[in-house]
């Protein structure tokens, strides 16, 4: 998809208003069993691991990302939160939050991956040549990298808040599951 410039600059702004009316239909719609959390909450554990190890290679506008699963998709940070955000839906067991989510990703989150894949371009030389390698939203099979994880960026890029947000968010779904 490619959306207007003068749109995903728009949007960039809405990401965290956007974040809190999600949360505020999280709190408010989720209706949780026993079941529904033994089943989502691993979904969102994943997601979280996934944000953590790109977390752990990004060095913001200092070196081309393109180790750890980088090397297997241009924005797992991004596949990170859908995930997330997939296996809270799935705990909530509320089909409008699913819709809500998938909405504010296409709607919000697209536009902002091309406006920094535009940074990027401009920023780093090689990313046209990193760009045909690895696809932008589906990983590859057949990746490879050589770089570590580093807990020192991992701590910079400050990802613990995703675990933070995501610990609140269960809490409520499992208080609201057995209360």
């Amino acid at each position: 998809m490619n959306f207007p410039k003068a749109y995903a600059d728009r949007v960039a702004k809405l990401r965290v208003p956007g974040g809190f009316v999600l949360v505020a239909a999280f709190l408010w719609l989720s209706a949780p069993s026993a079941k529904s959390l033994e089943i989502g909450l691993p979904v969102s554990i994943l997601g979280l691991a996934l944000r953590a190890w790109a977390a752990g290679h990004l060095e913001k506008n200092t070196t081309l990302a393109d180790g750890g699963p980088y090397a297997y998709v241009r924005n797992p940070l991004y596949i990170g939160t859908l995930l997330t955000a997939a296996g809270l839906v799935i705990a909530a067991q509320r089909w409008e939050l699913g819709v809500l989510f998938a909405v504010v990703f296409l709607l919000i989150y697209l536009p902002v991956v091309e406006l920094e894949e535009q940074h990027l371009r401009k920023l780093f030389p090689e990313y046209d040549a990193y760009a045909r390698r690895v696809p932008k939203l589906l990983p590859r099979l057949g990746g490879s990298s050589t770089r570590r994880f580093r807990w020192s960026i991992y701590k910079k890029n400050q990802e613990f808040q995703a675990l933070l947000g995501f610990l609140c968010g269960a809490a409520v779904l499992i208080w609201k599951a057995f209360r």
